[in-house]
C-alpha cells in the first residue's frame, strides 16, 4: 500500500520521481551541478541557445504550469519565442535556483489531487483537458528534452560530467 500524504490523499510518487529524481536519466539538479557562470552563458557555434537560456525557458514554463495548477489564469503565450525569456548577464546562480525551486514546488503538487482538471482550462486544444497530473508529466518530459540539450552543450564545451559524476552507459 502506498503511504498517505496530506489530507489522506495517496501521493503520486512516480510524478515526484519523474520531476526530481528520474531513473531513466540524470536528475535535473545534478545535470547543472558545477556549471560556472561563464559556461552557462557561453554560446556554442551552431547551437541556438546557451545553457542559461534553456534553463530560463524551463523555469518560465514551470512557473506558468504551476500557476495553472493553482487555478491562476496565466495567459498562454502568443508565440513559441515568447516562451524564451531574455537572460541577464551574471544571473546564472539566481536562474539555477529559480529552476530548482520551481521543480520542488511542482513536485509538492504530486501530494495532492493530481486528477483534478486545471481551471480555467488551457486555451491550447491539445492541453485543454489537462489535469494536474498531466501538467506535471508535461513539465517533466519537457524538462527532460531540454536537459538533454544542456548535457550535450556541456559535453561540447568540456564541462561534463558534473563534479559528482554521471551515469556511464
Amino acid at each position: 500500500m502506498k503511504p498517505r500524504g496530506r489530507c489522506g490523499r495517496v501521493p503520486d510518487v512516480n510524478l515526484r520521481e519523474l520531476l526530481l529524481n528520474p531513473t531513466e536519466y540524470l536528475p535535473p539538479e545534478k545535470s547543472l551541478d558545477g556549471l560556472s557562470v561563464s559556461d552557462a552563458e557561453r554560446r556554442i557555434s551552431g547551437a541556438p541557445h546557451s545553457v542559461a537560456e534553456i534553463i530560463a525557458h524551463l523555469a518560465f514554463w514551470q512557473e506558468w504550469f504551476y500557476k495553472r495548477c493553482m487555478d491562476e489564469p496565466a495567459v498562454m503565450v502568443g508565440s513559441a519565442a515568447a516562451g524564451w525569456p531574455a537572460v541577464e548577464a551574471d544571473s546564472w546562480d539566481v536562474l539555477r535556483r529559480r529552476f530548482v525551486e520551481g521543480l520542488h514546488r511542482l513536485a509538492a503538487l504530486a501530494d495532492g489531487d493530481v486528477s483534478r482538471r486545471l481551471s480555467p482550462p488551457i486555451e491550447f486544444p491539445p492541453l485543454a483537458e489537462y489535469t494536474i497530473g498531466d501538467a506535471l508529466t508535461h513539465v517533466a518530459t519537457h524538462n527532460a528534452h531540454h536537459l538533454g540539450q544542456v548535457i550535450l552543450l556541456r559535453q561540447l564545451m568540456g564541462a561534463w560530467p558534473p563534479p559528482a559524476g554521471s551515469w556511464t552507459w
